[in-house]
Order: C-alpha cells, then structure tokens, then sequence
C-alpha cells in the first residue's frame, strides 16, 4: 500500500460522539471505552501523517433545511430531535486528539451518511491520484459503512480500521467486521495498517 496512493478518511470523530457532555456520547462510550478506538485512531493518524498519506477530516453538521426537504427520518432525524450536531457548537468540534492540521482538508457538507454524499470527496480523491481509501471513525455501520460502500462502488481499494471504529453495542460491531467489511475490501487493525505502509511489503499491495 502506497502512502502516496492511500488517503485515510476520518469520519465524524466529533465532541458529540466522543466526548463526556455530547449529545450522543452515552450511546457509544461503552464500545468507544472497549475498542481503544480513539487511542487507536490517534494512532492512525500518526502514522498516516509520517509516511505521507492524505489525511482527509469527514464530520457530520446537521442541515436543517435539507432535512426538511427529504422528510429525512431514521438517525439524522434522532439526531435532530435530541440537538445534535449543530453547526457552530462544541458538540460538532472535531476531538483535539485528531485536530486537523492546516494542510489537512476537512469536508464541508456532509450531511448526510455517505462521506461522499454533498461534499468534495470524490474530487479530493480523484485530484490526489488516490487508490487505497482507508476508513476511520462514527458509528461503524451507519457513516464509516455507507462511505466504504460509497468508495468501493467508485472502483478504490476500501479498507476500514475496524479498531479506530465504533458502534453502539459490540454485537453490532462483530456484525459488521464478520458480514459487512469483508464484502467491501476487508478491515484491518492499525497495527496491519501500519505494517502495510512499510516497505517491502507483498506485491499484492503497491497499489
């Protein structure tokens, strides 16, 4: 795996998610608490920024409007009724442990599931001859599934770091790693990631 062909996609790793005192937090702090996933994640990002790889920041901010439009139910309209995700508050901040650097591209307009969905994505990809789209972040199979399932139907190389993720219950994640992960790509650890990245690696990687 190419660092210079390899973006690493980091979605929705916000206060309202992972932080004490957000919105959502009560709902993923077990499986946040049990997976390390933003000791992890902290550690994706390291090593993602050393070799090089692009690093693209993905969070959610809640549009009302566009809500009202589609008559959109399910999470997002959960996610409104209980505040979420508000544009300008702290609860949409992205964590300080990831805080994005100046060159670090942060999306604008996801608003939807798909990181794709509304943002500039795809062309951040397309301009950076990306190949490899490596998945981090909130909730494992509603936002990081619908972006790895986003990127595969593009045609690119999807892995998700299925421990710099995480879902609301455990069950929910062994789920997506055993049925829905290997069907995109597959996951992999940060420790496999990382290996992955170094030289010498099988062939079946330099992509």
């Amino acid at each position: 795996m190419k660092p210079d062909r390899t973006a690493v996609v980091l979605i929705e790793f916000q206060n309202e998610f992972c932080k004490e005192g957000g919105k959502l937090f009560a709902e993923v702090q077990d499986e946040i608490a049990r997976q390390d996933t933003l000791k992890n994640a902290a550690r994706l990002l390291q090593a993602a920024r050393k070799e090089g790889c692009l690093v693209i920041h993905c969070p959610f901010v809640f549009d009302e409007t566009w809500v009202q439009q589609h008559g959109v139910c399910g999470i997002i309209g959960e996610a409104a009724k209980v505040g979420a995700f508000r544009e300008g508050e702290w609860g949409t901040e992205i964590i300080d442990e990831l805080a994005p650097l100046e060159s670090e591209p942060i999306l604008s307009g996801k608003h939807a599931l798909s990181g794709f969905k509304n943002t500039q994505l795809a062309e951040l990809l397309e301009a950076n001859a990306v190949r490899n789209v490596v998945i981090a972040g909130l909730l494992s199979n509603v936002c990081v599934e619908a972006t790895a399932r986003s990127a595969y139907d593009l045609g690119y190389r999807v892995s998700v770091i299925r421990d710099a993720t995480a879902a609301t219950s455990r069950a929910t994640q062994q789920y997506v790693e055993r049925e829905t992960y290997p069907l995109l790509g597959g996951s992999l650890s940060v420790d496999q990631f990382i290996e992955r990245l170094s030289p010498g690696q099988s062939p079946q990687n330099d992509g």
